[in-house]
């Protein structure tokens, strides 16, 4: 335990019993950037050497050949891409010659491919002006895999040899003791059928390939042979061809056919094992993976060969076990450079069908590589991925701990992946290959679970996409400074001991005989001298949100869960401040975010302002950081970045010179300190309410700014084209204060529900005129002719101040819609303050909602007179599990007093004891139970209360947003009943349930007018509105909307309905 000031002034004390990892922790984003760093160099080189050459079909005219590519610089910023609503690109070039062969010429040119889109620093793209993120897959791995089939008690093994692009081979054991092969889930032919058409012609040649398996495999064999009916090369190929093409005519099946049909199937073109199943099924059969990128690339017959006798020793071995599908190393990741690469391959296949199509019908003399290429279905694939693929998500902005979660976020969900409702409890559940690699506490609640998960901190992917992570080498029981990354296949053949073992620092002996550690992956206890490995830190198995709770250990998993996923959900403040009790993961969370600014040069604050920073380097050359200032997240929160240096200090590179919207002085801050007690409070905090004090609102604690953009497009109609002008028929001067010459509303204005942001007029139809109204109409001109007001206004509930316009006209060049003259965007900003509704939560999973704003003054209150702020409920504390809250209220009042950030790593934090000691340095009860007053009478509490600052957080889930009534509004068309929700300002439903509870009650009358006027009974509601203004008595309701629904259903179902016993004709109507 040691104090650290750091030169920002903050004073840490860290708790922990482990100095830090010799391992650095990674870039937080570096899955991203690395992948698509690969995508730019290799991955598009790659795509255009598949593809290159491209002949015609007759393959005697042309001969078109990629000769390599170019990606041109940024066209402009992330930020201004996002102020004018573009997609952040770059041109893309590629060189191509062509020859033609009958001229014997060749010509080369430099042909515009695509707009390619660029990823920013921080790993998002920006598309059409709104950031996303490309979700990394985690999905099976290509390569081989083994599984077990048990008939009638006796185990029967097979495998499946999965490629990148081509069909799957199934090859399985019979109970006949045969072994079959299934080509792309067809009828199953013997293995020596295949095995033949691969190279071994003769039945000698096959017995001889499996002469040296164990276990007497030729039994296996033997039996493949009789069961084989084929006894030469030619036969089965028309075998083979046979079984995948059933419906073949007789003439059809014949050896030419049969061998270009099959020879085509396992070509180069149509079968792809890709770097990766190569790598698999040579890392999982024993064979050498040291040349890997030089091997071939499809199947061939020592592959076939060695998975067949692989099948036979593990039928005749009693321990065999199948692979395991869950393991990780048998997962992969497929990373944006790899799903982009996989979707411009589409777009390149549809583009060598152009360019082909067009080979056979230009005139050869004046041809140029240009005429061939039709770049539409390449921009097409870009354009489809980045906007509508399932795992291209809008990214979530709520703080900066979101958008990093987001960024390191794995689906097995999305295109050739998992889907949600098959999938099952084995695929989602939590498997010993996670650790240090996933994060098994991160996972949403939902269907979702555990098929969305996040990475661990530690972890990094390799060039496979398999995720590894790094350990320590361990020597004759003494720790080395050696790193090893290891894979989850990997890892079975070690004893790995926990980050948290007795070992001597200078000599790096271990102290303990016998060690607690993984034994191949199974938890044991071993002797020192058999660990070859351990961990590089405690926290090695969690993801950056899970890392950041203190006392982690003392919380129940699954509270932690939703205490990380709310984490998330945490609006920024106006004012972040950062945790009393932090873990240490804070600073590294938020350099890694790249939303605070980094100094890139060692220099001297020269001038700084609101939008911009000035730093003089020691070449007395002067940098400018901009700072972007009150710009709209994808959480309609705003993304505002604060100078946090003064003038002419000194700054050193890669030192934070401004905080953004959830940082305080470069630490992740995402809630605020609060004085708790957990004390029960005149019923008004039963079931995890919470009561917090008028001080927070006052002092703005919690409030935070949210900004919502309200968007109109004026359009040339067939009437003639819409005009924005302050010039609106039938309203008055008041609501025209704010508005321009152009209609538009000034930047700063205060706005209200129904207020206009930009006055628009529409044209009408034209009537057939009076000879008064043309005389008028010749007089005072088109000003007379009638116009439509479809002016934009505020929504219903909102209010707030004007921050920003933005206008995009077809006169300036910008890209619109056809039929828009004019796109007019709005952003309203408003101030929320915290109240009554509001959802507050911790750390822990202790969420709560607020039900009451209590003043100061009848708060409880400390013996020194010192209120508290927020009053929570102990009763949420013992069932629940999570007693980290407990322990961080004591360090956190204990380090608010001496004036330190206490920092408590997961399992390597402050103990009991140490917490003590802090508490009494403090001057509190040891216990950290205080006596307490009524702020109401000023009689002290019969107990004494525990009391501490706990780090809160505001979530996202207002209720300002979740209000609603309804008074009036709209309909549903066929049922005639009010709409449902929010959205469409619906009512509530008056259920069967309900309905019954006014039965009992015998309340026939309120029973009658919630199911006739109130709801569908179309006369009843207007004369009960007739009858509210004459202030009569309502006349009784009349058959409601949905009986006649009834009566029209039975009709189509063609039964004749005859209505009996009406009160009058109007009810026929």
């Amino acid at each position: 335990m040691d104090t650290k000031t750091t030169s920002d002034k903050v004073t840490k004390k860290y708790f922990s019993k482990f100095k830090d990892s010799i391992v650095s922790m990674p870039n937080l984003v570096r899955m991203q950037t690395d992948s698509y760093e690969w995508l730019k160099t290799e991955g598009i080189k790659e795509l255009l050497e598949e593809f290159s050459p491209i002949q015609d079909y007759s393959k005697k005219k042309f001969i078109l050949e990629f000769l390599g590519f170019t990606i041109d610089e940024l066209k402009q910023t992330e930020y201004s891409a996002k102020a004018n609503n573009l997609t952040l690109e770059a041109p893309l070039r590629i060189k191509v010659k062509l020859t033609n062969k009958e001229l014997g010429t060749t010509k080369e040119q430099e042909i515009f491919l695509s707009d390619f889109p660029f990823m920013t620093d921080h790993g998002t793209f920006v598309v059409n002006g709104i950031e996303r993120v490309i979700v990394p897959q985690l999905a099976r791995s290509f390569g081989v895999q083994f599984m077990l089939n048990q008939i009638k008690g006796k185990k029967y093994f097979a495998s499946k040899i999965i490629p990148s692009r081509g069909i799957w081979i199934e090859i399985e054991t019979d109970p006949d003791g045969a072994i079959y092969v299934r080509i792309d889930n067809k009828r199953k032919v013997p293995a020596t059928c295949l095995l033949r058409i691969f190279g071994l012609d003769t039945d000698e040649k096959i017995e001889k390939a499996f002469a040296g398996v164990e276990g007497g495999g030729l039994t296996y064999i033997k039996n493949t042979l009789e069961k084989d009916t084929t006894k030469t090369v030619e036969d089965s190929y028309v075998e083979i061809y046979r079984r995948l093409r059933p419906g073949e005519p007789a003439d059809m099946l014949n050896y030419e056919n049969s061998k270009s049909y099959i020879d085509s199937i396992f070509d180069q073109e149509r079968y792809d094992l890709s770097l990766i199943g190569r790598y698999k099924i040579n890392y999982r059969l024993g064979m050498p993976i040291d040349n890997i990128k030089k091997e071939p690339r499809v199947l061939s017959l020592n592959d076939l060969v060695a998975v067949i006798s692989n099948i036979i020793k593990m039928n005749n071995d009693p321990m065999a076990r199948e692979d395991d599908i869950d393991n990780l190393g048998n997962r992969r990741v497929r990373g944006v450079g790899e799903l982009f690469q996989q979707k411009l391959r589409t777009g390149m296949i549809r583009m060598k069908r152009n360019i082909q199509d067009r080979m056979s019908t230009v005139d050869p003399t004046s041809l140029v590589p240009s005429q061939l290429i039709n770049n539409r279905p390449f921009m097409t694939a870009i354009k489809e991925f980045l906007t509508s693929n399932q795992l291209s998500q809008f990214m979530s902005q709520k703080n900066c701990l979101d958008e990093l979660e987001h960024l390191r976020r794995l689906s097995a969900l999305g295109p050739g992946g998992l889907n949600r409702e098959r999938a099952g409890f084995e695929v989602r559940d939590v498997h010993p290959s996670h650790y240090g690699r996933i994060c098994p506490i991160q996972t949403p609640e939902g269907p979702n679970v555990g098929l969305v998960v996040h990475l661990a901190i530690h972890a990094k992917i390799n060039e496979f996409g398999i995720i590894e992570t790094p350990y320590r080498k361990v020597v004759d029981g003494k720790v080395t400074n050696d790193v090893v990354y290891l894979s989850a296949l990997d890892e079975l053949k070690y004893n790995i001991a926990h980050a948290g073992v007795r070992y001597d620092k200078k000599t790096g002996e271990l102290q303990d005989d016998m060690v607690e550690a993984r034994v191949r992956t199974q938890a044991g206890v071993i002797a020192k001298d058999k660990i070859d490995f351990m961990d590089v830190a405690l926290n090695q198995a969690y993801s950056v949100s899970t890392s950041m709770i203190p006392f982690l250990e003392h919380d129940d998993s699954t509270r932690v869960m939703m205490g990380s996923n709310m984490q998330k959900q945490a609006v920024s403040c106006i004012k972040p401040e950062a945790p009393f009790v932090a873990t240490g993961m804070e600073e590294k969370a938020a350099y890694d975010t790249g939303r605070v600014v980094i100094c890139e040069e060692d220099g001297e604050v020269e001038s700084m302002d609101a939008s911009k920073i000035v730093i003089k380097g020691k070449d007395k050359k002067k940098k400018t950081y901009d700072l972007a200032t009150f710009l709209r997240s994808n959480a309609f929160t705003t993304i505002h970045q604060r100078p946090i240096v003064n003038m002419g200090q000194q700054i050193k590179k890669g030192e934070v010179i401004a905080d953004n919207y959830s940082t305080d002085r470069g630490q992740m801050s995402l809630g605020q300190n609060a004085l708790v007690a957990f004390l029960s409070w005149r019923g008004a905090n039963f079931e995890d309410a919470i009561i917090i004090s008028e001080r927070m609102v006052k002092e703005d604690k919690f409030s935070s700014i949210h900004v919502e953009e309200y968007s109109v497009s004026v359009r040339d109609t067939k009437l003639g084209p819409e005009i924005t002008t302050c010039d609106i028929p039938n309203v008055g001067e008041d609501k025209l204060k704010d508005l321009d010459e152009d209609g538009i509303v000034r930047i700063g204005a205060e706005v209200r529900a129904g207020d206009i942001l930009v006055g628009k007029i529409s044209p009408k139809g034209e009537v057939e005129l009076t000879p008064e109204e043309r005389l008028l109409r010749s007089i005072f001109g088109e000003r007379a002719r009638d116009v439509k007001d479809t002016s934009l206004r505020l929504d219903h509930g909102k209010q707030g101040r004007i921050v920003g316009i933005k206008i995009f006209s077809r006169d300036n060049g910008d890209k619109l819609e056809p039929g828009v003259i004019k796109q007019i965007f709005i952003e309203v900003a408003k101030l929320r303050k915290i109240s009554v509704g509001d959802k507050l939560a911790g750390r822990h999973g202790n969420k709560g909602v607020i039900s009451k704003v209590l003043p100061a003054e009848d708060m409880p209150y400390l013996e020194d007179g010192t209120p508290v702020d927020i009053i929570l409920n102990p009763l949420g504390v013992a069932s629940r599990m999570n007693i980290g809250q407990i322990l961080e209220t004591h360090l956190g009042w204990a380090a608010s007093k001496l004036g330190y950030q206490a920092i408590t790593p997961a399992f390597a934090g402050a103990t009991e004891e140490e917490i003590k000691e802090e508490l009494k340095k403090a001057g509190i009860p040891e216990d950290g139970k205080v006596k307490m007053y009524d702020g109401r009478t000023g009689d002290a509490f019969d107990q004494k209360v525990t009391v501490g600052q706990i780090y809160m957080l505001k979530l996202d889930h207002m209720v300002e947003d979740k209000l609603h009534m309804r008074s009036i509004g709209p309909y549903s068309l066929i049922t005639q009943q009010p709409l449902g929700g929010k959205a469409q300002s619906g009512g509530q439903r008056f259920g069967e349930m309900e309905v019954w509870a006014l039965e009992g009650y015998g309340a026939a009358h309120t029973l009658q007018e919630m199911l006739t006027i109130k709801s569908d009974d179309i006369l009843g509601r207007s004369s009960a509105y007739n009858s509210i203004i004459r202030g009569e008595k309502f006349k009784s309701p009349n058959l409601p909307a949905s009986f006649h629904v009834l009566l029209s259903e039975l009709r189509g179902l063609s039964l004749d309905i005859e209505l009996k016993g009406l009160k009058n004709q109007q009810d026929l109507k």
